[in-house]
């Protein structure tokens, strides 16, 4: 407190600052998105654009969508030039639609589908329960049945994040010595197919719930794996496909509580032949909390998982505790990027 007391017209102003940046960061993930929805990116791919242009081929409004070019030049998503015009940058072009590696869906997903649900982030921090239950009725993915645009929306952000990640585990990871190996919750199979065509001697198995198959076949087939793929719809909570040597779930357990994750480990546990691996690819919780930009991700996934699903992100010992009850053993950890470290248990 004394030093608190203490501090300089200065320090306080700095530490004002701070908190308004901070309150005020959150509101540019809704310009990115609105930025995505309009399809500002593609439109600048072709060139430096007047606000004007822009407007009209968007059917904005020319003073209110100036407004948001200038907040989008402020975190580097386009250049504002002399003349007045916007040039996109290499930031921004992560958003164009059309690029091999874009994170348009994911930026929708954000806008469109995360947004309301943070917004009852009390709701959740109070009772524990997911927001997204709160204002929608609906737990786990069940939302997605019925709304096939959200689905492919869904499925299309979850394949372009996990296109980043899947080079890094690639590189972190030797999955030779594997005859097949099922993703359990694979959505389109983006990690399955760069396993696949990484290791040409493998088979797959895709599995996931109906709302992703349709994707998930084109998806494969586009990567060239589909003939060397087999494509199960299923519920993860009943079984999953046996017999295969290697079982992955990427991001799939933050998204439950223990009860649920140790029911889904244990059918992978009951349907692995003897030597079978189990690999997870998770983000891992720090065992405490410092201020840094990769604890940051890890608190905002974590609080992300609260809201959606009442799921959560876990320290080392907490999947070590996970593994054990549902007959798996622990027995290594290896980073694969954007905060990711991939899991290897081998059943005991």
């Amino acid at each position: 407190m004394a030093e608190h007391a203490n501090a300089t017209g200065a320090e306080h102003l700095m530490r004002v600052e701070k908190l308004l940046g901070l309150l005020g960061s959150g509101a540019m993930s809704q310009v990115i998105s609105v930025a995505a929805e309009l399809d500002i990116p593609n439109l600048l791919a072709r060139g430096p654009k007047m606000v004007d242009e822009l407007a009209s081929a968007t059917a904005c409004h020319a003073p209110s969508l100036h407004r948001l070019m200038r907040a989008l030049a402020t975190i580097e998503f386009c250049t504002e030039l002399h003349d007045g015009s916007f040039e996109l940058t290499a930031t921004g072009s992560l958003l164009q639609s059309d690029t091999v590696s874009n994170f348009w869906s994911y930026a929708i997903w954000w806008g469109r589908y995360r947004w309301p649900v943070w917004g009852n982030l009390l709701h959740s921090v109070k009772t524990g329960e997911s927001a997204r239950r709160l204002i929608s009725g609906t737990a786990g993915f069940e939302h997605l049945k019925d709304d096939t645009e959200a689905a492919a929306i869904f499925n299309r952000a979850m394949a372009e994040l996990t296109r980043v990640v899947a080079e890094g585990a690639l590189s972190a990871y030797d999955f030779s010595g594997m005859r097949q190996i099922v993703d359990v919750g694979a959505g389109y199979g983006e990690l399955l197919a760069a396993i696949l065509v990484a290791y040409p001697e493998m088979r797959g198995v895709l599995f996931d719930l109906p709302h992703a198959i349709d994707g998930a076949r084109r998806h494969l087939e586009q990567a060239g794996v589909v003939d060397r793929c087999e494509i199960v719809a299923g519920d993860f909570f009943e079984s999953v496909p046996p017999g295969a040597d290697g079982y992955i779930l990427k991001t799939v357990l933050h998204d439950w509580d223990d009860e649920h994750s140790t029911a889904i480990l244990r059918n992978c546990r009951n349907a692995s032949p003897q030597g079978a691996r189990l690999l997870l690819l998770e983000r891992i919780m720090p065992e405490r909390m410092k201020p840094s930009l990769h604890d940051q991700s890890i608190a905002v996934a974590d609080l992300n998982m609260l809201v959606m699903f009442g799921g959560r992100e876990r320290t080392t010992a907490e999947f070590r505790v996970l593994l054990e009850v549902a007959g798996y053993r622990l027995t290594k950890i290896t980073g694969a990027g954007l905060d990711f470290c991939l899991i290897e248990a081998a059943a005991v």
